[in-house]
């Protein structure tokens, strides 16, 4: 054999053996990752395609943002800033920290663009069903239902944009970030996983869903279930959700959390027009680029339906909705 020939075998060779090497080091750095823990009164779940050093530092780092925001807006811990929010702003302003401000201020948007479906002024009248440490055993009277409806609105609450200050019209008046701070903490975790160079995987948190910009290896999107709301059923619906990533998922119904009075099941979903719970005939699924925006989007149009839907995605082109009408279950 030609010295050229034999030189020519040996660089293919060795070009071989470089790209096997090459292919063989890229799957072992997108090895997946996954871990559960408690957060933000629910269980998180991250599931990332990275190499162990990389998937260690990103759990740091979104437990991190769990914390700190479990810190400013947990309704259930009396040091919170939220509960000392909600204790001190009916007597003076109260001034907010940068993370409660952005909290607000997406309260606030979110209200408006729901024309006032989705509003965190609600905590009273979930107080008076029941929702929190008050056991009550039946339906509360509509004239008592009437009088906490007055203790809520978030369009009489006095907003300082400049100073960073809110101020209750009268003590009594809380407020409450369930249905938007899970959103917002897969948002933010989300940004510090990408930052550290993670592009495939999930962040699950009580079932809002974060999907990091690029599927799984060898997938071309994410495979998404939707849970069945039906009680009895359970399981998830036919229909799986083919989403290619950067997005977020999140669900409404009465399936989870929910008052059993009077033999009749009560959903911890209030609707503020009325300030009692939604009816609970539907289940909604939405798809969003934001996280945040998904969490309350979800909620809004499970109380008002199709038609707040339809405006809605006009108005938020990135935005797509699952109706479940439980009747056809």
């Amino acid at each position: 054999m030609k010295e050229r020939a034999r030189y020519g075998i040996g660089l293919a060779l060795l070009l071989l053996t470089a790209a096997v090497l090459i292919l063989l080091n890229a799957e072992k750095k997108e090895q997946r990752h996954a871990v559960s823990f408690p957060a933000m009164g629910t269980v998180a779940t991250l599931t990332f395609y990275t190499d162990e050093t990389t998937f260690l530092k990103a759990v740091t780092a979104v437990r991190e943002v769990f914390e700190k925001i479990t810190a400013v807006a947990n309704v259930h811990d009396s040091q919170s800033e939220l509960s000392r929010l909600n204790k001190e702003a009916g007597k003076a302003p109260f001034v907010c920290s940068p993370l409660m401000w952005e909290l607000l201020k997406e309260s606030r948007l979110a209200c408006e663009l729901s024309e006032g479906a989705f509003d965190i002024s609600v905590k009273p009248l979930l107080d008076h069903w029941g929702f929190y440490q008050k056991k009550i055993k039946k339906i509360p009277p509509p004239e008592e239902t009437a009088k906490i409806k007055k203790l809520t609105g978030l369009a009489k609450i006095k907003f300082n944009d400049a100073r960073c200050t809110i101020r209750f019209p009268q003590e009594g008046y809380a407020l409450d970030f369930g249905g938007i701070a899970k959103g917002y903490a897969i948002e933010l975790a989300s940004a510090k996983v990408v930052a550290l160079g993670i592009r495939r995987g999930m962040i699950d948190l009580g079932g809002n869903l974060r999907l990091l910009p690029e599927p799984p290896p060898g997938k071309e999107c994410y495979s998404i279930g939707i849970r069945c709301p039906s009680r009895q059923k359970g399981g998830v619906m036919p229909r799986i959700l083919q989403l290619p990533g950067n997005c977020a998922v999140s669900s409404s119904g009465d399936y989870e959390r929910y008052v059993k009075l009077e033999n009749r099941y009560f959903g911890h979903i209030i609707d503020p027009a009325t300030g009692t719970p939604a009816p609970g005939k539907i289940a909604v699924t939405a798809v969003s680029s934001s996280g945040t925006r998904s969490d309350w989007l979800s909620t809004a149009v499970y109380l008002r339906g199709g038609k707040l839907a339809r405006k809605l995605q006009k108005k938020l082109r990135d935005t797509q909705f699952h109706i479940i009408k439980k009747e056809k279950l």
